[in-house]
């Protein structure tokens, strides 16, 4: 009986997780679905915008059916006619981090939403998910997907040149990173170029990228802003650039975003990408990213390369902020509830994270003392919070800049991803 239920077991897990064949269901393009978040702290209403058209599909066409499951949110598009899962992505938002601000208690806002698919043959349903407090995914928002709708439009604006940083390979066959500018004039271009030339040596000079560069493609677009900078609010500093980019957000003074993600879509589709990463012409020191959404860096600071590297480990693998002192968010990581995010645990299922990366004589929780400084433990303090949350090591890049590498637990997730996008 036993072996029964072990069988129907797996039977199960396969049939959710099976991948489907990109030919029988896509027609070789990539259909963009834009959409509002709607709320407060405690609501979300997700409202439908439009779809578009772009060019030829670059993401994996082996890989349609989304195996990680990290993000906040989760959708899938599912087959009308069979109701099949024929592609699902996870990803998280700018929306869902504002919800746990001071601001989302006093006032409704609304941000601009996306996601991307391969272009679907035959009428679909797409299905939004979002995580609950006890993290399990429920339905959120359905729409139909009818491939002839006249409405659908074609992506005809905001047209500029791509060009190839680091290539290794078929687009569909690996992760494609595209970098594109903010606060770069038209005179800028050529600084824009060598800054991307740039962050491609700095990703390449870590681990576990240096031993990736196979499996990654980099990618420019030459977008120029009107005016040089970026918004710097607490100074009074307006400058009028492409993806609208500013400092405070959050009112958070380092936290470098841009809400305009409708044009952060549309001047990424001019090259191929499955992670896309903003320039922002400034000296400043900050930066921010949010996984499967957009990763954003200052370029000319001291300590960009740490800042660059650090963002990408949260846009491309969803890691957390293994520091604990930070009171922008608030019930981020509530104690009684297991992290979706692989480099964070409140012990609640520990065996689902790292613990067989453990040394058996390491101590559970673990002491922040010298024996134990450089292994793999389990530190409190994380995900902004000093207690209840615990992080896999001493120090790393997702907790401080005195660290200048990823932990084991860290490097295991970037690699996982990399993987699934190049196969």
């Amino acid at each position: 009986m036993r072996l029964k239920i072990v069988l129907l077991v797996c039977l199960i897990v396969s049939n959710v997780f099976s991948q489907v064949n990109y030919e029988e269901y896509f027609n070789g393009k990539t259909l963009r679905f834009d959409f509002y978040h709607s709320g407060n702290k405690s609501t979300e209403e997700i409202i439908f915008s439009k779809m578009k058209e772009e060019g030829d599909w670059s993401g994996s066409k082996k890989n349609l059916i989304d195996t990680l499951r990290y993000g906040n949110y989760f959708f899938e598009l599912h087959d009308i006619a069979s109701n099949k899962v024929i592609y699902s992505r996870g990803f998280s938002t700018l929306y869902q981090e504002w919800q746990t601000t001071e601001e989302a208690k006093q006032m409704n806002r609304i941000f601009e939403g996306s996601v991307v698919m391969p272009f679907p043959k035959i009428k679909t349903k797409i299905v939004i998910f979002r995580r609950d407090r006890n993290n399990n995914f429920i339905s959120l928002f359905q729409h139909i997907i009818d491939p002839a709708n006249y409405f659908i439009e074609k992506n005809i604006t905001n047209k500029y040149p791509n060009f190839i940083v680091h290539s290794s390979g078929d687009p569909s066959e690996k992760l494609d990173i595209v970098f594109i500018p903010d606060g770069y004039s038209k005179e800028e271009m050529k600084k824009f170029k060598d800054d991307c030339s740039r962050m491609s040596v700095y990703l390449f000079d870590y681990s576990p990228f240096d031993k990736l560069k196979d499996k990654i493609n980099i990618w420019g677009v030459e977008a120029p802003s009107d005016e040089s900078g970026t918004d710097i609010p607490g100074k009074n500093i307006w400058v009028n650039t492409q993806l609208n980019s500013s400092f405070y957000t959050f009112d958070s003074e380092r936290y470098l975003m841009t809400s305009s993600y409708f044009k952060v879509k549309d001047i990424a589709s001019n090259a191929p990408y499955d992670q896309i990463y903003i320039l922002v012409n400034t000296d400043k020191y900050g930066g921010g990213a949010i996984y499967n959404f957009y990763s954003l860096t200052c370029v000319d600071n001291k300590l960009t390369k740490q800042v660059f590297i650090h963002e990408f480990g949260h846009g491309l693998a969803g890691l957390a902020d293994e520091y604990g002192n930070d009171n922008t968010y608030q019930d981020m990581y509530p104690t009684d509830i297991e992290p979706w995010e692989v480099n964070l645990t409140t012990l609640v299922n520990f065996e689902s994270k790292w613990k067989n990366m453990i040394d058996t004589n390491t101590p559970i929780p673990t002491p922040s003392t010298d024996e134990y400084k450089n292994q793999v433990g389990v530190f409190e303090g994380g995900g902004y919070v000093a207690k209840g949350v615990y992080r896999p090591t001493f120090n790393s890049l997702m907790n401080s800049f005195s660290s200048n590498e990823f932990n084991e637990v860290c490097k295991k997730a970037l690699i996982n991803v990399v993987n699934f996008y190049s196969e």
